[in-house]
């Protein structure tokens, strides 16, 4: 009987950890409305420079990156390859993950928006 409370504890943790794993997941719908505070100045798909650079093909590439685009020093110099976590990271507070970034975004501090938005752009900006 002292191997039910054990029992009991280890399912709230599995719970709790797939309830976790499901918000980090991201909704690519959800994103899709979460982007559109990013669309004015940010393409998606065409590789055309706006006031910040394309996110056509983000996941996977190198910060300061995008040819034409005149990045910060502090861009170029992280060289960052944008995956989840990364993005994850410098979604949440741009200026605190790059300091000296010139992107004037206060960030999302809503971690499932930037999972949301994270699975949008993995899926909208190939």
């Amino acid at each position: 009987m002292k191997l039910m409370p054990l029992v009991l504890a280890g399912a709230v943790l599995v719970v709790g950890a797939s309830a976790a794993q499901a918000q980090a997941a991201g909704d690519p719908a959800k994103g899709k409305t979460v982007y559109a505070r990013c669309a004015a100045c940010h393409d998606l798909n065409t590789g055309a420079t706006r006031l910040g650079p394309s996110m056509k093909g983000v996941i996977g590439r190198k910060s300061g990156s995008v040819p034409g685009y005149a990045y910060s020093p502090a861009m170029k110099a992280k060289a960052v390859t944008w995956n989840a976590q990364t993005l994850d990271a410098y979604l949440a507070a741009p200026a605190k993950y790059i300091p000296g970034n010139k992107m004037p975004f206060a960030g999302l501090p809503n971690p499932q928006d930037r999972a949301d938005v994270i699975a949008y752009l993995a899926q909208a900006a190939k």
